[in-house]
């Protein structure tokens, strides 16, 4: 047989009256009347057939009965309330897989995994180290965070950063062999995380298009060039993104006070069915929310000691 309940607005009254010890504030709490309140606790009392109240002045006093109902009627609305709750937020469980630039991968998303994992505990991530805009399509990734122009179609797609480009080398490598000014980047091996536009790009900037080129190493991509800097085999491009945390480190520093715009930027993207999803929702929100928190912590990247007037940006040929 079920069990007959007491109507459920008279025990809304009650509980913020008994709480607030005020009919005023209750009335003004469940935004009615102080006359509905008084009314709607009359109905209750003669519903149980007891007293809830002793009214002595403006404040209400609990009897007995209402000391022993209020603790179960709190706990059932705080119950109704966290399941509400529950109900209409993103999942926090379930499986993502990610494809993300190497570079930022492995120099800024890793590094602030454990604020992701200390946040949603029953979201399982699987990274894939990867820049090909072909993973949106793949049905074994849900979002790609690329690098590129950004003129990817048919696909949810937002901006996530632009950046700063400017060289970067290790302090034992610069201890060895200064670098007093532009032209003695000419005596050390230049890296590069690309065809070598973007180093066109910053020297164009320096006005030294014509400094002599010694011995350079090509890399697939940017973060493993910066991993032969942080090794000391020469002189690399950073970004104001992923080489963030190495110069905050001491592990990299930045020769000259100058960079340049990258032509290119980070992107998330991903097909539309599967931004819908909560448990993507939680990870593209947690993406966004990191990168402001980074930014609002973040210093000048670009302090070196020598300084380089900039020239008017050019387009430049691939060296």
């Amino acid at each position: 047989m079920s069990k007959r309940l007491p109507p459920l607005n008279p025990l809304r009254a009650f509980e913020a009256a008994a709480r607030l010890g005020s009919l005023s504030k209750a009335a003004s709490e469940l935004n009615v009347t102080h006359g509905a309140i008084s009314h709607q606790l009359r109905a209750l009392e003669e519903s149980l057939k007891v007293r809830l109240f002793e009214r002595s002045g403006r404040r209400l006093k609990l009897t007995p009965q209402g000391a022993e109902l209020l603790p179960a009627v709190s706990s059932a609305f705080d119950g109704i309330a966290a399941a509400t709750a529950r109900m209409t937020r993103p999942t926090s469980s379930g499986r993502l897989s990610v494809s993300c630039v190497p570079a930022l991968l492995s120099l800024w998303l890793i590094p602030r995994l454990s604020s992701f994992t200390a946040r949603f505990p029953d979201i399982s991530l699987r990274l894939t180290a990867s820049n090909d805009p072909q993973d949106i399509r793949s049905p074994d990734i849900d979002i790609c965070i690329l690098y590129g122009t950004g003129g990817w179609t048919d696909c949810w797609l937002r901006k996530w950063s632009d950046l700063e480009l400017f060289p970067v080398v290790s302090p034992t490598l610069i201890n060895n062999r200064p670098i007093r000014a532009i032209r003695d980047l000419a005596d050390h091996v230049l890296l590069h995380g690309d065809d070598g536009r973007e180093w066109n790009t910053w020297l164009a900037a320096a006005d030294a298009l014509d400094l002599t080129r010694g011995q350079q190493h090509r890399f697939s991509d940017a973060r493993l060039s910066t991993e032969a800097a942080l090794h000391g085999h020469g002189v690399a491009l950073g970004d104001s993104v992923t080489a963030s945390g190495l110069l905050a480190k001491g592990q990299l520093v930045t020769p000259f006070n100058l960079s340049v715009p990258a032509a290119d930027a980070f992107y998330v993207a991903c097909r539309t069915e599967v931004r819908s999803a909560p448990v993507a929702q939680v990870f593209i929100d947690w993406l966004y929310a990191e990168r402001d928190e980074t930014d609002a912590r973040a210093e000048t990247a670009v302090a070196g000691q020598i300084s380089i007037r900039k020239r008017r940006t050019q387009k430049v040929p691939v060296g």
